[in-house]
């Protein structure tokens, strides 16, 4: 066994198994180079087995296969989360992907011309290092929840898993994007009074469940606008790219006009809490239960290199970072394109990065890279 004085030389470290990390996992290995990848969860895919129990994905099948192997399911079926969770575990058992599973990472610094990496009581010193993890890893809820009466049930989106975490009563949904949306629909309709905080954020103009949707709108959104047109490489998609930044996701399956047929009631912002309730339109709402589906923040505090501009995004270009030879992001938001933090779109920036890793000298310290398994 290694001590932590010793790390373990790797010519590369591909920190996260999900799709962002399998994809480059993949492509590294058909370019016959060596690498680790680390994974925080106990398997591959329990990042997507972790969220709420009714979860399903807003693209269907045809869409939701990474490089090299389509997803087991019919073209235009909506697969549940847990079934996208067995698809990346069998994704990596296919391709005999290096994955360690449990393993954290806590710290990514440089030291002599190589990165070090730290995770649970293990030390990996290597010449690359992709960060293959989505901005959206941290948990963000307004700093006033603290103050709401302990008997409200609170937790975050991410915690939600399904109505018995809700205590008897109505439910305030604070942030009114795809999953409060999602959850609204799921509460009310189990008779919950339900209201949902937070701006419109608007919606895509089609149902994307409907024959058409599935077969026509759905194809060119996903294939079309945001994979081809909505890029770093025309004036549209870099305009796109701005604002990105600053407005939300439309919602894609539940419309506003979904959530008020079934009930859901409309609110404004919540601001703050009086008497340990909610502050809503400027007055305490009482309810039981509040649902903080407000959003992530990146979570990269672990990375202890100066990579980031003042607002906390990466400096790269297309994942490759600038003044730091050998670290990468794959996975990012807009990343490269529209599609880039998608599932059917990670990898065409996995194989950039892979192909980037693949130009760089190899380490003379390496063992023998994984040989890729027939697809």
């Amino acid at each position: 066994m290694r001590t932590t004085y010793e790390p373990e030389r790797v010519e590369t470290v591909v920190i996260g198994a999900g799709q962002a990390g399998l994809s480059v996992g993949y492509h590294l290995a058909r370019r016959g180079r060596s690498f680790v990848i680390l994974e925080a969860n106990a398997r591959v895919g329990d990042s997507w087995r972790n969220r709420w129990d009714s979860l399903r994905l807003f693209s269907p099948a045809r869409f939701d296969g990474i490089d090299g192997m389509p997803f087991p399911a019919s073209s235009h079926e909506f697969p549940t989360k847990d079934a996208m969770g067995d698809y990346l575990e069998a994704y990596a058992a296919r391709f005999r992907l290096p994955v360690r599973t449990g393993v954290r990472v806590t710290s990514l610094t440089r030291r002599r011309g190589r990165y070090l990496v730290v995770a649970n009581d293990m030390r990996l010193e290597s010449d690359n290092v992709v960060v293959a993890m989505s901005g959206y890893q941290k948990a963000k809820v307004p700093a006033f929840a603290s103050e709401l009466d302990a008997d409200i049930v609170q937790m975050h989106s991410s915690a939600y898993r399904n109505l018995g975490q809700l205590r008897p009563g109505a439910v305030l949904i604070v942030g009114a994007g795809n999953s409060g949306a999602e959850i609204a629909i799921e509460t009310v309709r189990a008779g919950r009074e339900t209201f949902v905080s937070g701006k419109d954020v608007g919606s895509v103009p089609f149902d994307t469940t409907s024959l058409l949707g599935r077969t026509v709108f759905l194809p060119v959104l996903f294939r079309g606008v945001f994979h081809r047109v909505l890029t770093l490489g025309t004036p549209v998609g870099r305009k796109a790219q701005r604002k990105r930044t600053h407005s939300a996701t439309p919602l894609i399956r539940t419309k506003s006009r979904d959530l008020a047929k079934a009930g859901v009631q409309r609110v404004g912002r919540t601001t703050g809490v009086v008497g340990g309730r909610p502050v809503v339109d400027g007055r305490p709402l009482e309810v039981e239960n509040v649902i903080w589906c407000t959003g992530y923040h990146a979570g990269f505090s672990w990375i202890d290199m100066p990579v980031f501009d003042a607002d906390g995004a990466a400096r790269h270009d297309r994942g490759v970072v600038r003044g730091e030879p050998g670290l990468y992001f794959v996975g990012l938001d807009f990343l490269y394109a529209m599609s880039s933090a998608m599932i059917h779109g990670v990898g065409r920036d996995a194989d950039y990065v892979a192909g980037a890793i693949a130009r760089r000298p190899r380490a003379e310290y390496v063992s023998a890279a994984p040989s890729l398994a027939s697809a």
